[in-house]
């Protein structure tokens, strides 16, 4: 089993990620985490300046060497910071009695990269935000749900720190995602040990009622002790109403609903969720 833990280096995060990477491998009986650190490449546009008749040849071509001297040290300097948080990252999941870690660090945009390297994983575990993220509007992190939409293993969005975890509420909508993180819980270690809420938001159906109390069956023969509960209202609302009165430790949800367009985006109560939860969110696409 392997776990790939993506980081940026952001002081919100960082330790977030190794701390729920580390839990997680405990859970999966001793799994190997693979830290991967991108080294995001500079895309911006080098101002246009009109050098002409402002100054001669010479110092024209003495500028431009002093531009290309500047960018080469300031690639060296995001190696070298990326090589301490792939430092730190070793030592926080060794502390945390990790056996097996291997650290990374690779030239490219996660987003872009991300199928290539979770290929080989189990499960992905990222920050809910990063060092670009805007937190005083509450923004995701520009990779997150660009990773969530190529990765085909479940992904684990931290929390802004980690927390044991004894109990999960399984957002229910009767979708392909959704009965996803029901076969997984069913058959994988990671939420073994754990106490289940089998949650649907929405008016009840015999076609619905049916799927719930089949998931619960599911469930419990897995070993797992289930509550079900039915609501009707608003699924952001009811979700997180359900989370803070339950004292939920974990979201588990299908990152797409029942929708034609949920091949396109991450759905929007999936968005939302991770947006105002303040726990960790498990994702299944």
């Amino acid at each position: 089993m392997n776990i790939l833990a993506c980081t940026d280096g952001s002081q919100h995060y960082s330790s977030s990620v190794y701390d729920h990477a580390a839990w997680a491998s405990r859970q999966m009986g001793g799994a190997s985490i693979h830290v991967l650190h991108m080294l995001n490449p500079h895309h911006e546009e080098p101002a246009k300046l009109n050098y002409s008749g402002s100054m001669g040849v010479g110092a024209r071509t003495a500028l431009l060497n002093e531009l290309v001297e500047l960018e080469a040290a300031k690639a060296k300097i995001a190696q070298k910071r990326g090589q301490a948080i792939l430092e730190d990252a070793n030592t926080h999941l060794k502390d945390a009695g990790v056996v097996d870690v291997v650290a990374d660090q690779w030239h490219g945009k996660l987003s872009d990269e991300i199928a290539k390297y979770e290929r080989d994983a189990d499960l992905v575990v990222i920050g809910k935000r990063g060092n670009n993220a805007d937190f005083e509007k509450g923004h995701l992190g520009s990779n997150l749900e660009r990773v969530v939409r190529s990765c085909q293993h479940p992904v684990l969005v931290s929390s802004r720190a980690f927390e044991k975890m004894d109990n999960f509420v399984l957002a229910f909508d009767g979708g392909k995602s959704a009965q996803k993180a029901v076969d997984y819980a069913a058959n994988e270690a990671l939420l073994k040990g754990m106490h289940c809420y089998l949650l649907y938001v929405g008016s009840g159906n015999a076609k619905i009622e049916a799927a719930l109390a089949a998931a619960k069956t599911q469930l419990e023969t897995a070993g797992f002790e289930v509550s079900v509960e039915q609501r009707d209202g608003e699924p952001e609302k009811m979700i997180g109403d359900v989370v803070a009165q339950d004292h939920i430790n974990l979201l588990v949800m299908g990152a797409y609903g029942h929708s034609s367009i949920r091949q396109l985006i991450v759905g929007s109560t999936t968005s939302e969720m991770i947006r105002t939860v303040k726990i960790p969110v498990l994702l299944f696409r």
